[in-house]
């Protein structure tokens, strides 16, 4: 049987996402709406050119139709009928009236009783309602050629029915004006369109600048220079931002500084597990170099070499939870914990430590259903947290005391309550805040301490959203008098998860 890869094709990586351009963006909000305009522009000057060239040439076909209009005489019927229309035009006023290099002119005379006078027979007469001496002009067609038509009613003085009189003309000098009335209009604006194209270009380009002038001040700095940057300098729109930049360098110079300070208590902490592991590792070689095989003089070499590389590994593990306790894309994957099953187990392995130095270590909470104690967090961190206590407390408290694990559940079902407690020295009310700065150590405090532990509690309590008190265990004038320290009593809340347990 032949084996095949069944290894799944590694995804492509996602595209990347184009980077946008201010300048173009700016460029393209302010050209496209003129771009979107101008066609409209040219619309609109083709309508007015139009109605513009359209009006002089109106008033001259309604100055024409007036004149036709006075030539027409109205001579009574033999029969007494209507009167009938004539028209006194000479034929070479008429040959006058159609003389156009451009425009063909048709005129028609109608009489009274709409009996065809003069002119033209195809120009057909109006559907509206007469209304004497009074101009109207239409649109219409002659031979499938547009026309404007201007359209005269007269009557001489008592005569029943009017005559009606038709001056027509093509369109041909009206286009031509609107033509030239466009190009006049238009072409100006081939020119003054990339002009102001340009002319916006340059204003952004000038308008950006500054922007410019504060990227390449701020890629001029050295890595290590984090002081502000000159809001003045900004303009006032990008002022904004460049506070917040000058709030980020503010906060990373924070941080680096706090780093800084931790690395070099770190290194100089390192030092002595170090130094110790050096000098015996010297003393017992010398030994050996000088023919001395003291038994017992080896073995304390080795004890102090065991103990120095245990204290410096013990230290390496708490930094390593430090780190763990400040990494926040970790403090989003949490899940349900069981508080009091943690703290059991992290009891059952102090338990030897207890036994060798004669301490009491006991636990105070549910053994079996533990559901009344569960809350949301990371195990591997909250345990942390309960061992740096346990540590705590067995490293301050003399031999013959008791160290006491104790949880508890809120009588309102809110929070699930996490307490330390001992019989050592305690901490006084001055130090109690100082005791959660890494390397800090209590005064009289034992010299093989790390200054971490308490340190990580209080980072990691942060991380699920609660705070670390300190008290004493018992009142100091009490416990002086019995010749006893007061202890320390340390508390935590951790929010409960509500409803049934998951699962």
């Amino acid at each position: 049987m032949v084996a095949r890869d069944l290894t799944p094709l590694a995804s492509s990586p996602p595209a990347a996402t184009e980077r946008r351009s201010l300048f173009g963006e700016i460029l393209d909000w302010m050209l496209a709406p003129l771009l979107l305009l101008w066609p409209m522009s040219l619309a609109l000057t083709y309508a007015a050119a139009q109605n513009i060239a359209s009006q002089p040439y109106d008033r001259a076909l309604s100055e024409m139709a007036r004149t036709i209009g006075r030539q027409i005489v109205f001579e009574a019927a033999a029969d007494g009928a209507s009167p009938r229309a004539r028209l006194r035009l000479p034929e070479i006023a008429a040959d006058v009236l159609r003389a156009d290099d451009l425009d063909r002119v048709y005129f028609r005379v109608l009489g009274p009783t709409g009996e065809h006078v003069a002119g033209d027979p195809e120009l057909a007469a109006p559907e509206d309602a007469p209304l004497l001496h009074d101009v109207r002009l239409r649109d219409d067609e002659i031979h499938s050629e547009p026309v404007r038509i201007a359209s005269l009613w007269v009557a001489p003085g008592g005569a029943a029915a009017p005559a009606l009189v038709q001056v027509a003309e093509t369109l041909g000098k009206r286009s031509r004006l609107a033509t030239e009335i466009i190009k006049g209009v238009i072409i100006p604006q081939f020119v003054i369109l990339p002009l102001a194209v340009l002319l916006v270009w340059l204003a952004l380009a000038r308008g950006i600048r500054p922007l410019n002038e504060l990227q390449q001040r701020i890629r001029r700095r050295r890595s290590e220079d984090l002081s502000p940057i000159d809001e003045r300098e900004a303009p006032e729109e990008v002022a904004p931002l460049v506070r917040a930049i000058n709030d980020l360098l503010a906060r990373l110079d924070q941080s680096i500084g706090a780093q800084k300070h931790f690395l070099a208590d770190a290194a100089h902490q390192l030092k002595t597990p170090l130094a110790g592991l050096r000098t015996q590792a010297e003393l017992a070689q010398r030994e050996i170099d000088a023919g001395q095989q003291d038994p017992r003089s080896l073995k304390r070499s080795l004890q102090q070499i065991a103990h120095s590389s245990q204290r410096a590994a013990h230290m390496v593990n708490q930094l390593l939870a430090m780190a763990r306790a400040e990494d926040k894309e970790s403090a989003l994957r949490q899940q349900e914990v069981r508080l009091s099953r943690l703290a059991r187990e992290v009891v059952r392995d102090f338990v030897p430590r207890a036994l060798d130095k004669r301490i009491d270590l006991g636990y105070e909470g549910p053994d079996g259903d533990d559901s009344a104690t569960r809350m949301t967090g990371q195990p591997v961190l909250i345990r942390e947290l309960i061992r740096n206590l346990v540590d705590n407390a067995l490293h301050y408290t003399p031999s013959g005391g008791v160290v006491t694990v104790r949880v508890t559940s809120d009588p309102f079902g809110q929070v699930v309550v996490l307490q330390v407690e001992d019989s050592g020295p305690g901490i006084a009310e001055a130090e109690r805040e100082l005791v959660f700065q890494p390397f800090y150590r209590a005064i009289d405090a034992p010299a093989d301490g790390s200054g971490l532990g308490l340190a990580i509690v209080k980072e990691i309590a942060s991380r699920h959203d609660t705070t670390v008190t300190v008290a004493d265990t018992r009142p100091r004038a009490a416990a002086a008098h019995a010749g006893q320290g007061p202890g320390a009593l340390f508390t935590l809340r951790f929010p409960r998860v509500a409803g049934p347990p998951a699962g």
